[in-house]
């Protein structure tokens, strides 16, 4: 469907003026070109067309506005034309002329002629006449089409095609034009809209963006990047693909390291924790804590491994916490946790830092979680660098929840899952163990069944499920689903599905697939569970035929990319969420196989039959191995094809018509149908016929298809799910373009082309218009019945993402200025990385198509293109991109072959044209073939028009010449083993190559040749040829003198064509030099400069090509230089060379480097340094400067580069070369002398008051113009102000002036706060280097966290705000943190009030110094300010696999530099005072004399260092070298520690330069046998001596004469800064009224007075000089940063494993000179002591204790209560009182006490414990243990082993206070549910109170079981000495015994005094009771019994 409109005429224009014209439709506008100078009437006749996806609606507008152009201004609207389409749509063929309106609405007489029409789908709108199929106008279309090309290319009139070209236009096309009836024409042949030439130059640009673009800037004109090769200009060619080497399946090393830190609220009574850690199949243990439940370890393991990146990733890491586990049971499981290696790798610097992860139990999902372990997880490949975090006490109070060791974005809630994987069918099996065994079986059982017997087994986060065993099928049928319950979200990303073969002696893989996880769900607000299909998925491996071995069997393991289609399954996937408190689940994880319901045989869609259709076109490049044997190519889609079992027609019946698709039976319909009843006539011809190779060169052979290109084509089956593709390759389409404009922003900033901003506004504008374009193709997916859950839901997520997408890039685009490019850039590559991620389609549909080239019917090489990328259908975007497109494929050695250098070398180069789409779609498939053909079928006689050619001929051909001006090339990789390569460039084009000559020695070749390919044939038709001419190939090679040359790279280039009728001039021709990336497998390896041309030879012959002119060039023989035009222009320039020296030679050839000499040259000049007459006595030079001059081109980035190489002058003149360095870019040597019209110093004056106002919001300057730099007034040390804390912070304080009234505010503060005590003031006398140090860690990570969330500018934070949506969820937090720390600010500077420290811990105010957390270097960019490092290379440069590093081939270092300039100079520069003609350019360096230094290393600590011993650990200790001094501080190494403080320092004397390079190493004590290195820095001292940063003594905060924060330097700060004057010419200093420096037209301020240690003040200038030179980088013209007093942190290596950081070492270096006055005594930074402490605890009563016992007679609950409690650990220390027996209401008494003594670090907040491991350790080792004092009640038992009640565990810099009362202690207090005040026993020295005691019951929630009252009381060993007490109730002060009642006294020691206490307590009453009773029933006996006797005295009265 498309909408046409032709713009005729634009009549009655008034005046005369240049004309564009604007027609927009749909949002989407076309430019016309632009008329110049016409008069009245405006003859614009241009087609414009819009193909469109959804019918047109008849309310519809068309608008055309026509404009005056004007080149500089914008354009002025002459009027404006709007259509309703109503009639278009009904009549689809609309003309109208009328007039124009204005911009008021009011008619103009202007008017204007136009013609609309409507294609619609299938013939719906009108009928067509017969015109538009057969007669002209379709050719005038045509005509058109390649006129606008034309009009484009400057330099080409649109008339210029001769008449007598129009007809062969149709030659391919006859028999479809008859075929044309209702359907839609194809869209190739409608006016394309016109591409852009291939290189545009800039004045051009700015007609062609006015079609382009909005008329106001060119902001959408596409520039053609570097390679003109990106830039896709055809049609008819897709670009070829530049990366050979298959980067998939190759082994790398990667280093898994993981820090076990502690682990808490585990579940469970009274454990023993053991943390086992698995990374796939590696086991480590922490080692065993004892009865806790949150147990602190603090260990870290190493796990390495080479692996292949696909298997490193899909390895599961594992973390299990196991109870109880020892020699001889394996213990119990309480939960674990796993995560693949991948979703840490994906991590930000790929590592999870100070994370808790949460353990669940596997085997009881309902159980809910088991406690958490807090680790380090981080995984580094060769080549990451970490940034790890810094170090230090962590005593930030744990946020475990905030900080979850999951990825963003997941929730801290996981819910339990089920997964269940559905596997239904497979098919297309390939024909397993077809070898002798089969045929055996076959003689002896006389059948053939199916020899594979397959199951699938499925892989999925560290578990495995397998289906059953179908025996002998090749389509075998399962109906079974594998079920796996994991966490929901899992944090694995990959699903691997298996089909293997079953064997009794081991199964092999037939075929693997990978499921992403990620591409089958979406986690946002709308998103979607994992869910997939059911749909087919299709596997890839090793090719099909069959040997017992087959070498390619890793690849159907799913390692490195397949070479051949194995099998395809239908699967399915869903998830469903358990609810876990369901009482019938099943609560274990273990995987299930189950039945599963089958699925309808149409559910993956309906089968329709596709045609593919593939046309060679050449076969060049065919390595020469291959060149003997006659060769064949085979295509194979599927198994259709393929020759060993291919199929013809699927097993299942073809689906039979319904009845509803009669209307699609049209001419091609029937004729397919005839043939499959004619038994399927249309074969599949699958293969090229053999033909043998012809030589092109000695490399490469090609076939002779001259005019004959033989064709294939295949039918097969599929199920119809293009709607998948359609939607993939939309997305790719925008994805393609975003890149291509990517591209050549980047490239345009790198070659500082001008107005990048604008191309990044186009391209933003072409994906948004592209993301609308998504929306409205992609909104008509309509419902198929075989739609599955996941092509809906993906659908929904795509639209609703690339909707979203459109939206940003509008506001982005509105944003981009010019200084925000690069930030943009940066959003951009999102865009297009989620571009690429969404349109990876997981379902797939129709399998890949694979091209094999056989020779001698072996398969040799392959190609592999997706289907998705041929497809065709009738909506333009839709296509696949190598749809109908001539495709330049290389084809490539299978599987591991391809590794290494093998697979760089090209097998064989094919042009390819490919079609694949609906067979009832097919007519059209010839359409993008180059014109002129004829067809040859296969059959002749019946239904011949419907058959596909096998060949094709072509009757035209063009003859043309090629010139190939090959200049120059850079940075080539190094072949010889010299360093060197002696290289020489290959030309392939067509079948013609050709060679420049052979350069030796060099890597940086300028060839300056010119290469003439004559009588080149081309076939195709000429004006095609133009606009898509074949690339070029150039290959470079390293000639050796024996065996063949060695391949060095390979690019691509396309030439610029010229036809027989166009001028050679200006502006296409002469082509310009570019620069071509020069490819080496993946890695890039160079640039080529050079220019191609095409010229085609027109009937005249060569006579009107343009003249071969220039000389021959007589000294190299018979070789054309490039002519003048098209080198570049060249101007004189002289080079200035600094030789300072030459250091670390290594020897040559065994002998030792002794009389080295310098060579320098550039373009073929050069200059000789002098001789070093002694290596080992001085390795400098001593003549410093020497110069020469060059002729260097005008353009910067066509310089050549320099060449420096280091020769060895040995006897009887030989030299041998040492080593060698390319500088390849000249640039940042090139000096532009300084624009003396605005000094530069004044704008900084400008810069710096603007920013004081921006700080303070007024202007604050002094009137003589000079700029004030204020520091504090007058410092007492003790208290330091506010003001310099937060300078010490932040550079932004600098450069503000504190306004006045502040400053008397500041006053009011001070005298306030010196009136109340401070009790955070630190005590001088208490503080050292360490309070220093901790404190400066503190402000340095305060930093890092401040700098996290703040990435955008100033500038950008107002633009932000306009763009909610961009980054809502960061700026939430943003504002947060930045609202946080306004609030520390006030309330740090609000110091006065007494309430203002409650809010905010005021940090104590210490001075601080500068923490690097990397190398110093890094910092001041490596030092090299004058003096730069040059490394001098030697031997070849090593490829991946054999893992040579650069830095093994660094033979030694060149110090110098290097100074270009155009000559003359400006006279002012040589005019300066003392400027000294010797030195050039390099003024005012210091001589290079050897000098004596003293080096002093102080060495703090190491951090993460590789375990060098079985145990998991190392032995540390410090070695240095410098020179011939090798210091090793073996005896005071560290025992088994990874985190080791050293705190020492060493003094070296050394002389430079001989001893320059200082290396710190890190070894491992062993007790047997040699230390073993760990790893090592090293350290280049001269570059920092020299350097003007002055890193010899760092500059300290501030000056102090004495205490921990002494002054190190031996020149005091007014000292240094006079120096720096004097030695950089600058006025100054002038130290004026107390506290004020002038230097040059700055003043600093500062305090005027200085307290000795006596608390004497007198006046000093130090603090102001200091002042001066913490701001040294703003005085103008000499001012730069000076290096601060610091600790760089440096990463440890290890020669062994390169690339990969063994540890990491804190120091700094200090140097003095020997000549100056000598530096005091090192400064003390040895390790603090732990302080000795005592901690006496009484344990008074309990209280509510939970009572276990049953009593044996009377059944009555007690319980005989003792409380343990320990502090250090519970083997070392622990304490139990005696027992409360029988308690019978939970009631305790004791007063008992315990003593624990321990040694204390307060900066680290830990207590040291000093032990051996084991008894077979050697000494004893140092552990660091949080202070944390456990108290545990218990049950004692005589015979049994004592019940655990409960416990409760104070931390004691943090433990809740304790309540007064029993009553008031709840159980909230432990939980932290409550907000309890917190106490630190080390301020409070003593507390007392009741704390619960809690436990878990069978539910795992805590329940109080008991409260204790205890009493606290901490004293130092010297107080405790003074103060000694008793342990338990003994002397010194005892404590009284307890008032325990005598129940406690056990029935057995005293019987009769218990049975009194039982019975008369209880049964008291009873018993008075029974006895009354029973004297009650006494009386009644013995009144019974006595009646008879009384009654008879009575009666006989006796």
């Amino acid at each position: 469907m498309a909408l046409l409109v032709h713009l005729k005429t634009v009549s009655e224009l008034r005046g005369r003026g240049d004309r564009i014209a604007k027609v927009t439709f749909r949002g989407q506008s076309f430019y016309s070109r632009v008329l110049e100078n016409c008069e009245d009437v405006a003859d614009f006749d241009e087609m414009f067309r819009w193909p469109v996806a959804s019918t047109i609606d008849r309310n519809e507008m068309l608008e055309i506005q026509v404009f005056n152009y004007s080149k500089v201004f914008s354009n002025k609207l002459i009027g404006t034309f709007r259509m309703v389409l109503q009639k278009v749509v009904e009549e689809n063929h609309v003309e109208v002329t009328d007039t124009l309106i204005d911009d008021n609405n009011a008619v103009i007489k202007t008017s204007l002629c136009v013609v609309v029409r409507y294609q619609g789908t299938d013939g719906t709108v009108g009928s067509w006449d017969d015109g538009d199929f057969l007669g002209d106008e379709s050719l005038q279309e045509e005509e058109k089409d390649s006129q606008e090309t034309d009009g484009l290319l400057p330099g080409s009139r649109p008339s210029s095609r001769p008449p007598g070209e129009k007809s062969f236009r149709r030659a391919g096309r006859s028999v479809f034009s008859a075929m044309k009836l209702g359907k839609n024409r194809s869209h190739k042949e409608e006016p394309q809209r016109p591409d852009e030439p291939a290189v545009l130059e800039m004045e051009d640009l700015d007609h062609l963006a006015i079609r382009l673009a909005d008329g106001l800037d060119p902001d959408s004109v596409s520039l053609a990047s570097v390679t003109a090769l990106t830039t896709n200009v055809s049609n008819k060619r897709s670009k070829p693909d530049i990366k050979m080497e298959p980067s998939a399946g190759r082994p790398m090393d990667y280093q898994v390291s993981i820090t076990v830190i502690e682990a808490r609220q585990l579940v469970g009574l009274n454990m023993d924790p053991v943390v086992c850690v698995e990374v796939g199949d590696d086991k480590k243990y922490t080692s065993m804590k004892e009865s806790t439940n949150c147990p602190y370890y603090n260990e870290y393991f190493v796990f390495d491994f080479h692996v292949s990146p696909d298997v490193m990733f899909d390895k599961i890491i594992k973390l299990s916490v196991i109870h109880s586990k020892n020699l001889l049971r394996s213990g119990t499981l309480v939960g674990s946790f796993k995560m693949d290696v991948g979703t840490v790798y994906s991590q930000p610097e790929h590592q999870f830092h100070h994370k808790w992860a949460i353990l669940s139990d596997p085997d009881d999902i309902s159980s809910g979680l088991k406690g958490y372990v807090k680790c380090d997880v981080a995984v580094v490949g060769k080549g990451d660098n970490i940034k790890t975090p810094h170090k230090a006490n962590e005593t930030d109070e744990d946020d475990i929840e905030g900080n979850l060791l999951l990825p963003e974005g997941v929730p801290p809630e996981r819910q339990w899952a089920r997964f269940y994987v559905k596997i239904y069918r497979a098919e297309g099996l390939p024909r397993m163990n077809t070898s002798l065994m089969a045929n055996v079986k076959k003689a002896f059982i006389g059948e053939n069944k199916d020899l594979v017997d397959p199951y699938v087994q499925v892989f999925f986060a560290g578990q495995k499920g397998k289906t059953s065993v179908q025996k002998s099928s090749y389509e075998p049928l399962w109906n079974e689903q594998v079920v796996f319950t994991d966490l929901f979200p899992p944090l694995c990303k990959r699903m691997k599905v298996q089909i293997r073969d079953s064997d009794k002696v081991n199964d092999v893989a037939i075929g693997t697939h990978f499921i992403d996880l990620r591409k089958i769900s979406n986690d946002g607000d709308k998103g979607f569970l994992p869910t997939l299909g059911p749909a087919w998925v299709n596997m890839y491996g090793s090719t099909r035929n069959y040997t017992l071995l087959d070498e390619h069997q890793d690849l159907n393991e799913g390692l490195g990319e397949g070479v051949s289609f194995r099998a395809r399954l239908l699967l399915g996937l869903a998830v469903e969420i358990l609810d876990t408190s369901n009482p019938e689940l099943t609560s274990s994880t273990e995987v299930q196989v189950e039945q599963a319901t089958p699925v309808s045989e149409s559910c993956a869609g309906k089968m329709e039959e596709f045609f593919l259709f593939g046309a060679f076109l050449e076969a060049s490049m065919i390595d020469r191995r291959n060149g003997d044997k006659p060769i064949t190519f085979e295509v194979t889609i599927g198994n259709y094809g393929n020759e060993v079992d291919g199929l013809a027609r699927p097993q299942r019946p073809r689906p039979r018509k319904e009845p509803g698709d009669e209307e699609e039976v049209d001419l091609i319909q029937n004729s397919s149908d005839d043939e499959a009843s004619d038994g399927g006539d249309l074969a599949s011809v699958s293969s090229t016929p053999p033909m043998r190779p012809q030589v092109t060169d000695r490399n490469y052979f090609h076939l002779p298809y001259l005019e004959r290109k033989p064709c294939i084509y295949i039918k097969s089956w599929w199920p119809d799910q293009r709607r998948r593709l359609y939607n993939a390759n939309i997305m790719d389409h925008i994805a393609d373009k975003l890149e291509e404009g990517l591209n050549d922003v980047q490239e345009m900033i790198k070659t500082e082309k001008s107005y990048p901003e604008r191309r990044l506004r186009g391209v933003l504008e072409e994906l948004s218009c592209g993301c609308c374009r998504f929306l409205s193709l992609a909104e008509k997916d309509h419902g198929h019945s075989s739609r599955t859950r996941l092509d809906r839901e993906r659908l929904k997520s795509c639209l609703r993402e690339l909707e979203s997408m459109g939206q940003q890039a509008r506001t982005l685009r509105a944003q981009v200025k010019r200084h925000t490019v690069r930030d943009k850039l940066r959003l951009c590559q999102n865009f297009l990385q989620k571009l690429r991620f969404l349109s990876d389609e997981p379902q797939h549909s129709i399998p890949d198509v694979f091209i094999w080239m056989m020779s001698n019917n072996k398969r040799v090489a392959y190609a592999r293109v997706p289907s998705k990328d041929l497809l065709f259908s009738i909506v333009e975007e839709e296509t696949g991109k190598d749809c109908a497109k001539v495709k330049t494929l290389f084809l490539k050695l299978p599987g591991k072959r391809g590794f290494g250098s093998a697979g760089w070398t090209v097998q064989a180069k094919l042009e390819l044209y490919m079609w694949l789409g609906l067979s009832k779609q097919r007519k059209d498939f010839l359409c993008g073939l180059p014109c002129g053909f004829e067809e040859v079928k296969a059959v002749q006689g019946l239904g011949l028009h419907t058959f596909p050619p096998v060949s094709l001929v072509y009757a035209k051909k063009q003859v043309f010449q090629l010139r190939a001006h090959m200049y120059q090339a850079r940075s080539l990789f190094a072949a010889d083993s010299s360093g060197l390569s002696d290289p020489f460039a290959r030309v392939f084009f067509i079948n013609q190559s050709q060679c420049t000559e052979v350069l030796n020695e060099t890597l940086c070749p300028t060839w300056d040749q010119m290469l003439v390919f004559d009588n080149l044939e081309l076939y195709g038709e000429a004006q095609e040829l133009r606009d898509d001419p074949p690339i070029i190939v150039i290959e470079i090679y390293d000639q050796d003198t024996m065996g063949k040359a060695d391949f060095m790279g390979r690019t691509f280039a396309k030439p610029l064509v010229k036809m027989a009728d166009e001028e050679y001039c200006p502006p296409r021709f002469p082509p310009q030099l570019e620069y071509y990336q020069i490819y080496r497998g993946n890695a890039t390896a160079g640039d080529l400069l050079a220019a191609f041309e095409l010229l085609q030879i027109g009937p005249a012959g060569k006579a009107d090509l343009p003249p071969i002119n220039g000389p021959v060039d007589v000294d190299r023989g018979p070789i054309m230089p490039v002519p003048v035009g098209i080198r570049p222009v060249l101007s004189k320039y002289r080079v200035e060379v600094l030789f300072w020296g030459l250091r670390d030679l290594k020897r040559v050839n065994l002998a030792q480097v002794d009389r080295p000499r310098v060579d320098i040259e550039c373009a073929g000049k050069g200059v000789q340094s002098s001789l070093i007459h002694n290596y080992k006595k001085n390795p400098n030079f001593n003549t410093l400067v020497k110069w020469f001059e060059v002729d260097l081109p005008e353009n910067e980035l066509l310089h050549p580069p320099l060449n420096i190489r280091v020769v060895d002058c040995r006897a009887f003149g030989r030299y041998t070369l040492v080593g060698s360095h390319a500088v390849s870019s000249l640039r940042r040597f090139i000096y532009r002398p300084p624009d003396r019209s605005a000094p530069s110093w004044n704008t900084t004056v400008r810069l710096l008051r603007r920013c004081r106002v921006l700080c303070h919001g007024g202007p604050s300057s002094h009137s003589t113009g000079e700029v004030v730099v204020n520091m504090e007034p007058e410092v007492p040390i003790k208290k330091l102000e506010t003001m310099v804390k937060l300078d010490a912070t932040s550079d932004a304080v600098v450069k503000v002036d504190v306004a006045e009234e502040e400053k008397e505010k500041e006053k009011k503060k001070k005298k306030g706060t010196a009136e109340e005590p401070d009790e955070e003031e630190p005590d001088e006398s208490m503080l050292d280097w360490w309070s220093k140090y901790f404190a400066s860690i503190d402000t340095m990570k305060e930093q890092l966290r401040q700098q996290e969330p703040s990435g955008i500018d100033l500038e950008e934070k107002d633009e932000v705000d306009s763009t909610e949506g961009l980054k809502g969820p960061v700026k939430g937090k943003e504002r947060a943190r930045a609202a946080k720390d306004e609030k520390k600010k006030k309330t740090q500077s609000s110091g006065s009030g007494q309430g203002s420290e409650a809010p905010e811990k005021k940090k104590p105010k210490i001075d601080e110094l500068k923490v690097y957390p990397k190398e110093l270097e890094s910092e001041f960019d490596n030092f090299e300010d004058w003096l730069h490092t040059f490394n001098l290379l030697r031997g070849k440069t090593g490829d991946d696999e054999d893992g040579s590093t650069e830095e093994e081939r660094i033979v030694g270092r060149f110090k110098g530099s290097l100074c270009v300039y155009k000559v003359p100079l400006p006279e002012d520069v040589s005019r300066e005072a003392g400027y000294d003609p010797t030195y050039g350019m390099f003024q005012g360096i210091p001589s290079n004399d050897p000098i004596s230094v003293l080096v002093r290393v102080y060495v703090v600590r190491a951090t993460d260092l590789h375990p060098a011993d079985i145990n998991g650990k190392a032995d540390p200790y410090i070695a240095i070298r410098l020179g011939k001094t090798d210091i090793r501080d073996k005896e005071n190494y560290i025992s088994k520690q990874l985190n080791p403080v050293f705190g020492k320092s060493f003094d070296i004397e050394a002389s430079f330069p001989m001893e320059s390079m200082l290396t710190v190493a890190v070894y491992d004590w062993d007790l047997v046998g040699t230390d073993d290195l760990i790893g090592e820095t090293k350290i280049d001292l001269e570059n920092r001596f020299y350097s003007k940063h002055r890193a010899t003594c760092g500059i300290a905060q501030t000056y102090s004469t004495h205490g921990y924060n002494i002054w190190r330097d031996p020149m005091k700060p007014s000292q240094i800064l006079t120096r720096l004057c004097k030695d950089g010419k600058v006025d100054g200093p002038h130290f004026g009224p107390p506290g004020r420096v002038k230097v040059a037209n700055r003043v600093f301020t500062g305090p005027s007075e200085i307290e000795d240690e006596n608390g004497q003040r007198k006046p000093t200038e130090e603090h102001v000089a200091l002042s001066a030179l913490r701001h040294w980088e703003d005085i103008p013209r000499v001012g730069c940063r000076l290096v601060p007093e610091h600790v760089e942190t440096r990463p440890l290596l290890n020669p062994d494993k390169p690339g990969i950081e063994q540890g990491r070492l804190e120091l700094w270096v200090d140097m003095f000179p020997m000549d100056m006055p000598a530096p005091g005594t090192p400064l003390d930074i040895s390790p603090r002591k732990p302080k000795k402490y005592e901690l006496r605890v009484i344990i008074w009563n309990t209280d509510e204790v939970v009572l276990e016992d049953d009593d044996f007679f009377t059944g009555e609950k007690s319980s005989d209560i003792f409380v343990r409690g320990w502090l250090k650990g519970q083997q070392e220390d622990k304490q139990d009182t005696d027992v409360h027996y029988h308690s019978l209401t939970g009631e305790g008494n004791f007063n008992w006490r315990y003593l624990f003594p321990f040694d204390y670090l307060a900066a680290e907040e830990k207590i040291v414990i000093s032990k051996k491991e084991s008894m077979f350790s050697w000494d004893e080792t140092e552990y660091k243990i949080p202070a944390r004092l456990t108290l545990q009640i218990w049950d004692a038992d005589h015979f049994s082993a004592d019940d655990f009640l409960g416990a409760i565990e104070l931390d004691l810099n943090r433990f809740p206070r304790g309540a007064k009362t029993a009553k008031q202690c709840t159980m909230d207090m432990a939980t932290g549910e409550l907000d309890v005040p917190l106490v630190s026993i080390f301020k409070q020295k003593r507390v007392k109170g009741w704390w619960p005691v809690l436990a878990r019951n069978e539910n795992d929630e805590f329940e109080l079981t008991g409260k204790v009252e205890a009493e606290l009381h901490l004293l130092t060993a010297e107080e405790a000495e003074k103060n000694p007490v008793g342990l338990a109730r003994n002397e010194p002060d005892p404590l009284e015994k307890p008032n325990r009642p005598d129940t406690a006294f056990v029935w057995f020691l005293n019987p009769l005094k218990s049975i009194k206490y039982l019975i008369c307590t209880r049964y008291k009453w009873l018993i008075i009771k029974i006895v009354l009773a029973l004297l009650g029933l006494l009386m009644l006996g013995l009144f019974l019994y006595s009646l008879p006797g009384y009654m008879v005295k009575k009666l006989l009265g006796a």
